[in-house]
């Protein structure tokens, strides 16, 4: 009954939490309320999407499963933005919900040092009032730990609203977690309340798809997983289809908010800015006649479709009349019912970059449960958590990663830090250095750490390093290779459509060209004109942001330099115009050495560092 990490909650977080701990070699139990949900898929039968896709594949990069579970299960895959720029581009996947689930429950039952446990964790336990050291279950059973993790999602206290009737649970007809949120009050952490909402499924024999815009996966599909063999990966695709609301949608909607949960004051927490219900769609932007609609297929099966776009807390009459308004679903017959969930969370500025509680020791929580919204933002911070419970029991440095060196650097550098007041969704314009931060590079990247802390085996990271190689090496060539304007290099350019240059170019600056691709490049660099497609593609990427990465580089050292700048004993806080007096008081009470350590205190914005270090500066000059 001894146990070095107990992880609370069998979702994406928990799934990636125990894993990684189990991995590392630590006696893991992972305590879940249904065994058989493991790995369900409670909104939306999708993973990825932009900037939710680079959070994928830097979690498969580090040693995470949910990207070759997604290769595993997927029935269609395609890439978002695909016009635009690698670096903002987005890799997104339908999965079959059924066979996911079924997947990460295999997975786990069969990873060593795991156990799996069913039961509600009704307390923590707790040493020394802010030390803890296992869990209490509802069935009574006591299990010791010197880590736990907790990553209940929406179970906490969870509240489902369908019009004026309520429910407790924690998932459609799953049991809440009733009573741990409360020890956490009590323990010191400031816990809120947030809410989500999920749309109704329909029976996909009952749709007519006739006047609905199919959209199909892409002809070459990619997988997820850097693991997953490219050359095999040969999925059969589903499509998921198009269609809108119209005015009479609209006018059953409004005609009934007087009976919308969210209006009456019935729900209190604060919903998703970025994926509202269709009420609150149709509340804010009244003067639009049609909202678009996303259906999408749960299972290869295609018996059951999500209605993307829907999401909502109506009463069951009013979601039947709303859905029978929209072309193709005149005849729907609705399976389940859409619902919003209200639930507990934990301020996630209680949290250290770490992922444990800042008050009550070995305590860390990933997921939901730290006010995100999303599989793909749970997975993250559920692996980041599990690694750093094992590194602490091992006594070895955390593992941190920084703004600049990935999305999940900044998503839980966002949470820490900043905090947030509604489920924190992660965006592309949240990382800074997002031309650095790409989704091809995930593996370049962050595998030397995946393999140092044994989650990437050799294998894998000796081809990582192989393309590092071949990247590195092309680069160099091509950024130390001039391309001059004589004759055949003019009728070369002429030949395959570009444009001519007057003077001499860099070969890197002629191949950065947004019109050059694959066949262009063979005969640019026909030394490596043999080169693997994929790595092709990969060099040709490099060259088109190497001016920009140069840039950002030069302004990460710059920043890196800036933090390491030590803040005099004596610096008046409260003389420094620009920052906020919830700034100031936070700097006079931790007195932080350094701007470093000032940048990691909650609250404090890069734009308050910068302004900081103006000012220290200035102050030296004088």
């Amino acid at each position: 009954m001894k146990y070095d990490v107990i992880v609370v909650g069998g979702g994406h977080a928990g799934i990636e939490a125990s894993l990684a701990s189990a991995r590392m070699g630590k006696q893991t139990l992972l305590i879940t309320m249904l065994v058989e949900q493991i790995g369900a898929a409670s909104c939306n039968p999708a993973v990825g999407g932009l900037a939710k896709g680079h959070l994928v594949r830097e979690l498969d990069a580090i040693g995470g499963e949910m990207g070759l579970c997604t290769d595993a299960t997927g029935i269609q895959f395609r890439i978002l933005n695909a016009s635009k720029g690698a670096a903002v581009q987005g890799s997104r996947a339908q999965i079959d919900m059924d066979k996911y689930r079924e997947y990460m429950r295999k997975v786990c039952h069969n990873t060593p040092n795991l156990e799996i446990y069913q039961d509600e964790v009704s307390n923590l336990l707790v040493k020394n009032e802010n030390e803890v050291y296992g869990v209490k279950t509802k069935l009574g059973e006591e299990f010791e730990a010197k880590k736990v993790i907790i990553t209940t999602g929406t179970f906490m206290k969870g509240l489902i609203h369908i019009g004026q009737s309520q429910y407790e649970a924690g998932r459609a007809w799953e049991l809440p977690s009733s009573t741990l949120s409360t020890q956490l009050k009590e323990l010191g952490l400031n816990v809120g309340r947030l809410k989500t909402g999920t749309p109704a499924r329909i029976d996909g024999n009952s749709i007519n798809f006739e006047n609905m815009d199919a959209h199909g996966g892409d002809v070459q599909p990619a997988p997820f997983s850097f693991r997953t063999n490219k050359s095999e990966f040969k999925p059969t695709q589903y499509p998921c289809y198009i269609t809108y609301t119209n005015l009479d949608t609209h006018g059953t909607i409004t005609s009934n908010f007087d009976r919308a949960p969210l209006f009456t004051g019935q729900i209190q927490g604060s919903g998703p800015r970025y994926c509202p219900s269709i009420e609150d769609k149709v509340n804010r932007f009244s003067e639009r006649d049609r909202h678009q609609l996303f259906l999408e297929p749960q299972t290869s099966m295609c018996t059951e479709y999500y209605i993307n776009g829907l999401s909502t807390s109506l009463p069951i009459d009013v979601q039947k009349e709303m859905i029978h308004s929209i072309s193709g679903l005149e005849n729907a017959k609705i399976i389940r019912y859409g619902y919003a969930i209200e639930y507990d969370y934990v301020d996630p500025t209680e949290l250290k970059h770490t992922l444990e509680t800042k008050k009550v020791k070995n305590l860390y929580n990933a997921g939901q449960i730290n006010a995100t919204t999303g599989y793909e933002e749970a997975a993250s911070q559920g692996l980041m958590a599990g690694i750093n419970a094992c590194l602490a029991i091992d006594g070895k440095e955390p593992f941190i990663l920084r703004r600049d060196e990935g999305y999940i650097g900044v998503l839980i550098d966002d949470l820490v830090t900043k905090g947030t007041n509604e489920p924190y969704r992660m965006f592309t314009s949240r990382a800074e250095y997002r031309l650095l931060l790409r989704e091809e590079n995930a593996d370049l990247r962050l595998s030397k750490y995946g393999h140092d802390l044994g989650l990437i085996d050799d294998e894998t990271y000796a081809k990582v390093e192989n393309k590092r190689k071949v990247l590195n090496d092309a680069v160099e060539f091509m950024s130390n290779e001039w391309f001059t304007s004589k004759k055949e290099n003019l009728e070369l350019l002429e030949e395959i459509g570009e444009d001519k240059i007057k003077d001499r170019a860099l070969l890197i600056d002629i191949v950065g060209r947004n019109t050059v691709n694959n066949e262009k490049f063979d005969k640019l660099v026909p030394s490596l004109a043999n080169t693997d497609s994929y790595l092709k593609e990969q060099i040709i990427i490099e060259a088109k942001y190497y001016r920009y990465i140069l840039k950002q580089q030069k302004q990460i050292d710059k920043m890196k330099k800036m933090l390491k700048l030590k803040i005099p004993e004596n610096f008046d806080f409260r003389g420094v115009a620009g920052l906020s007096n919830e700034a100031v008081e936070k700097l006079e009470k931790f007195k932080p050495p350094t701007l470093f350590n000032a940048s990691e205190i909650s609250g404090i914005t890069p734009a308050a560092i910068d302004i900081i270090h103006l000012n220290i500066n200035l102050n030296n000059k004088k």
